[in-house]
């Protein structure tokens, strides 16, 4: 598949624009292009540039209200529920984020759920102002059904991504990102598009058969990663991203990938923690560069988020997008198709 090379900046022009065409408003349609550049940048293009044709027919359908407008809807101390209003989620994770910082400098840790919110995108990309905040995060959320209960055969938990994220001293942040299925949902969506295989274990279909057809693997099911410890683990995502915040369950959501259907309505939340307020802020930056070191004493081993931050440093003097999806981009922006 042919691609073409461009600038970050003028990618993010065009997602907006599209974004903004489709019914998103100013600040939605920034949040989300912000977002998607930021994935296409660390090479995530599952959850980049391909994702706003999906975005934009939830805004028109309705699916997704382009007219939303994050804000605070319930507080106390050191939490605070985010109502997303069935908006597309950047804008009210973005929001959530800057209140778990700002409580946890005053509590020491903080907590913001998320509800009525929609697709989140690349979970530790919201962490990146916590670490540059200095303080240490986790962020999850829940997704449409997609893997079975333990021992269940029907879709009723999401991929449920979790995300953490540990300053160092100097260096990029230890970034961790995981999606509890075997592999990310989006990862099965690039393949069915480009009419690829995936390989085994990642998946079975609508019958509960292993299959490494992709599209026959959106109709079924995503299996678990680790078996019944993702299982339990994507239970655990589940219950925090939706009965703290009032969010739909997986299994009250259609798919992410259809243009119409029910307002998806998941949830999301964000863990913030002060080190000032534990052992210290030095005695934290010494333990983890202690266990940096420990690990990069072993030759081979990679430090989590490494791969990505190289990969961002490098695109940043131009990103490769499809060229069919570059060209479906900017017919939705109302731009000219070589443009």
């Amino acid at each position: 598949m042919s691609a073409q090379r461009i600038a970050p900046a003028d990618l993010q022009r065009t997602m907006e624009r599209a974004l903004r065409a489709a019914g998103a408003n100013e600040a939605m349609a920034a949040a989300t292009a912000r977002a998607l550049v930021a994935a296409e940048l660390e090479g995530l293009p599952s959850h980049g540039a391909s994702r706003i044709p999906q975005y934009c027919g939830h805004v028109r359908n309705g699916r997704a209200d382009g007219s939303a407008r994050a804000r605070v809807v319930r507080e106390r101390g050191g939490a605070c529920l985010v109502d997303a209003g069935g908006g597309l989620a950047f804008p009210a994770c973005e929001l959530a984020v800057a209140e778990a910082i700002a409580r946890a400098k005053a509590n020491g840790v903080a907590f913001s759920s998320v509800t009525n919110s929609n697709h989140f995108g690349v979970a530790a990309w919201h962490l990146e102002p916590v670490a540059k905040a200095g303080m240490v995060g986790i962020g999850f959320g829940n997704s449409p059904a997609a893997m079975p209960a333990w021992g269940g055969k029907r879709p009723l938990f999401g991929t449920n991504p979790i995300a953490a994220v540990f300053p160092r001293r100097e260096g990029d942040a230890l970034s961790i990102d995981l999606s509890l299925s075997a592999v990310a949902r989006g990862k099965i969506m690039v393949a069915a598009r480009d009419g690829k295989p995936i390989p085994e274990g990642w998946a079975v279909d609508a019958e509960g058969r292993p299959t490494t057809d992709a599209k026959a693997a959106l109709a079924g099911s995503m299996l678990p990663a680790g078996g019944v410890k993702g299982a339990m683990l994507a239970l655990m995502v589940e219950l925090l991203a939706c009965a703290l915040s009032g969010a739909a369950y997986g299994f009250e959501s259609d798919s992410f990938f259809t243009m119409e259907g029910r307002p998806t309505r998941i949830g999301q939340g964000f863990l913030v923690i002060d080190p000032g307020a534990l052992a210290g802020r030095d005695v934290y930056l010494e333990r983890v560069e202690t266990l940096v070191a420990a690990m990069l004493e072993d030759e081979g081993v990679r430090l989590p988020g490494a791969r990505r931050a190289g990969i961002a440093r490098k695109n940043a003097v131009g990103i490769e997008v499809p060229a069919e999806l570059l060209k479906q981009i900017r017919e939705l922006a109302g731009e000219p198709a070589d443009a």
